[in-house]
């Protein structure tokens, strides 16, 4: 049975699921492709909302919805019932007692599978006081149980509507609670929910300012499995976007937990490094690690468009602050490097590239 996805994971140009989702400055999320080839046609217009862009347009990408996408294609859906119950009978099944354990998981199956397809249901289940049923849930010690709540409250946070209300109502402790004591994929589906809810700028500072999100999340960033360090730094980026949580980050010791990650590979970790890197004591902590240069400079040379992306602003930022780095980095040829990278098909690559070039030629014009 195919998986019924969300209409907001489709692209609006090609009404197909996206796979590399970007925002254009109008606001709207595209596919890469299919908004590279409007680009490409000579457009210089949001094709949804018709404003105008700048020139040369930007596309950002959007990490919160790339990682809802991909969690999404990770779950595959129930069997179909002959006959959808009614969702308060499920919701009371949920807090009900005497309810055994199969009833309660197949109950969350069903509501799943009608939050997925429906964003209608998914505010009705927001106003019946669902959300305490499935919180309820969450907290539950039965891994089963508190996975699948997991995914519903993923679903309810789908829409921008219903995810301030979610906060409102206490979803931020037990999730957290999950982050850090889960099991299963809890941990990793608890923080692509912190992912979700953080999209809403009021929702980065909530989440940030409550004590152990960030912590949580370096925590799984430090020791998760693979798929959790992911997530783990995906929320971290999109809450990094928030200034005041770059400092708590690094006042919860992110910079050497980034790096290790950043060395084993994980090109996410760097791409928070590149919005620390914005603050000025996350700086002082980044070149406080003798292999910092030589990560990012790995990145540059080997890594996708995304990191290179941060590596180069990473590199920026550094080089701006200390005229050490910037010598050290003209010593290992990331001038030449980013020389050739002004011919790359990215323009954020090109555009990056360029501003480190600067910035480079800044400090050999006053050494």
């Amino acid at each position: 049975m195919a998986i019924q996805l969300p209409d907001d994971f489709k692209c609006p140009i090609s009404l197909e699921i996206m796979s590399d989702p970007v925002i254009l400055s109008s606001g709207h999320t595209f596919d890469r492709a299919s908004i590279q080839r409007w680009l490409d046609s000579g457009h210089r217009t949001c094709p949804v909302s018709k404003l105008p862009l700048p020139e040369p347009p930007t596309l950002i990408p959007n990490h919160a919805l790339r990682s809802l996408i991909s969690n999404y294609t990770l779950v595959s859906l129930p069997k179909p019932q002959p006959c959808p119950s009614n969702p308060q009978n499920l919701i009371q099944t949920l807090v009900s007692s005497s309810s055994p354990l199969d009833a309660k998981l197949s109950s969350l199956d069903q509501l799943s599978r009608m939050s997925k397809r429906d964003s209608g249901i998914r505010r009705r289940l927001t106003e019946s006081g669902a959300v305490s049923a499935v919180l309820y849930c969450v907290n539950s010690r039965e891994p089963g149980l508190q996975e699948k709540a997991l995914h519903l409250l993923l679903n309810l946070s789908l829409d921008d509507d219903n995810k301030v209300g979610l906060v409102a109502e206490g979803v931020i402790g037990k999730v957290v609670s999950a982050l850090r004591c889960g099991a299963g994929d809890s941990r990793a589906v608890a923080a692509t929910v912190l992912t979700s809810l953080a999209v809403v700028e009021v929702n980065k500072v909530t989440i940030g300012s409550y004590p152990d999100a960030i912590p949580g999340l370096l925590a799984l960033l430090l020791s998760g499995n693979s798929r959790e360090r992911k997530e783990a730094a995906t929320a971290l980026f999109t809450l990094c976007s928030f200034p005041d949580n770059r400092v708590r980050a690094v006042q919860n010791n992110a910079v050497p937990i980034l790096i290790q990650n950043a060395n084993s590979g994980l090109e996410r970790a760097v791409e928070v490094l590149g919005l620390l890197a914005k603050c000025r004591v996350a700086r002082e902590e980044i070149m406080r690690f003798d292999r910092f240069l030589d990560i990012l400079i790995d990145v540059l040379k080997n890594g996708s468009s995304r990191g290179v992306q941060y590596a180069l602003l990473t590199l920026s930022s550094l080089c701006s602050y200390s005229e050490k780095t910037c010598f050290e980095v003209l010593k290992f040829g990331v001038f030449e490097i980013c020389v050739s990278l002004l011919e790359d098909d990215n323009e954020k690559v090109r555009r990056n590239a360029k501003t480190l070039i600067q910035v480079l030629q800044g400090r050999k014009r006053n050494a």
